[in-house]
């Protein structure tokens, strides 16, 4: 048996079970504390789970020599101070979407962790370890597609009014925005890794069905560059009639693919064989069992990233998806949302080099 990894979860609201399950399902692991500022909500979690300590207070976690890590829950404003403390206290660190909320917080957390290189600080974005999209990302990066010319992500979803009655949602300071850095910054980060990065961007953004009950953008559309020269779109609401529909697609010069809700939708090719191989080959895909505690929007990834994220603990190596690898899409969204309120293009900081 492996040297027991023990967790602690900081922030115990929608997607924590799904974090603890992952967890759960590992030899080895233990889930050992579990902390929100509400009481009730984190002693409810730990009798859900088995989890045999409670606490409003972070940094009891942290001061607890026997967490190896932890897995930050909390909203986008809170996670950057948690990293930084996180770090201080020697745990490593998994962090959910978004990183943080505004550039500055972003810096703060990826300085305190290039102090410690050797601590694992992976970010959250369970759809790279989808089979599905290693296996288009393959395609696109290896040029099966010819020279790709366009690429685009699209997200229609719904959120109520009553989405954005607590005291985050839907806010600049605690959120950072709304459906570019909430709902679609997973089919942001898709397109982005599949194509390799993106260069510089010139977006809009609007609130037109939320008037009154937010500050930040339910409506969001951009045009991208991406470092490879291809030209790209993101076109994205939260204020649409429906619940969730989103998608990615691939124009190139010998041939297009496209994914509509984790689904293969579309695949053509000057070549017909060529066309015929690479649909059996995305459609032989064999997609992972996932977690009882997710929300189906979220995917099947969460458990195979947090696998890979205890592995990398284990075996001293980095995760798959790191801070860094991470930050470029939290760049993407901060550079977007600059960009619409200068109403000029926004270069991106120079790539780091993603598995």
């Amino acid at each position: 048996m492996p040297q027991p990894i023990r967790i602690g979860i900081i922030g115990c609201g929608v997607i924590a079970p799904t974090h603890i399950e992952s967890f759960q399902k590992i030899p080895g692991v233990e889930v050992v504390w579990a902390c929100d500022l509400k009481r009730d909500r984190a002693e409810k979690i730990a009798q859900r789970y088995n989890i045999p300590r409670t606490t409003t207070d972070v940094q009891q976690v942290l001061a607890d020599p026997e967490v190896d890590a932890v897995s930050i829950c909390t909203d986008h404003a809170s996670h950057s101070a948690i990293a930084v403390a996180a770090v201080a206290a020697g745990k490593h660190i998994l962090c959910e979407k978004c990183l943080t909320a505004n550039g500055p917080q972003l810096d703060a957390m990826l300085s305190a962790h290039a102090a410690r290189p050797d601590l694992k600080f992976a970010g959250v974005f369970q759809h790279r370890f989808d089979a599905i999209n290693r296996r288009v990302r393959q395609i696109v990066q290896e040029g099966r597609l010819g020279q790709v010319l366009t690429a685009s992500a699209k997200l229609r979803c719904h959120r109520p009014d009553s989405y954005y009655a607590d005291d985050w949602h839907g806010t600049w300071d605690r959120e950072g925005g709304s459906v570019l850095i909430n709902q679609a910054i997973h089919f942001v980060d898709q397109v982005q890794w599949i194509m390799g990065g993106v260069e510089s961007i010139a977006a809009m953004y609007a609130n037109l069905a939320h008037p009154g009950h937010m500050e930040t953008e339910d409506t969001l559309t951009a045009t991208l560059r991406f470092r490879n020269g291809a030209l790209g779109t993101l076109d994205l609401t939260n204020g649409s009639h429906l619940n969730w529909d989103f998608g990615v697609t691939f124009y190139g010069s010998a041939g297009t693919l496209e994914l509509r809700n984790d689904k293969l939708q579309r695949v053509e090719c000057k070549d017909p064989g060529r066309a015929a191989e690479l649909r059996q080959y995305i459609e032989a895909v064999e997609f992972d069992a996932g977690v009882d505690g997710a929300a189906e929007h979220y995917g099947k990834g969460h458990a195979a990233q947090i696998q890979d994220f205890v592995a990398a603990i284990r075996d001293n190596r980095a995760p798959y998806c790191t801070v860094q690898q991470a930050a470029e899409t939290a760049q993407l969204v901060f550079a977007a949302y600059e960009s619409a309120r200068a109403r000029k293009w926004v270069d991106l900081p120079a790539a780091v080099v993603s598995v």
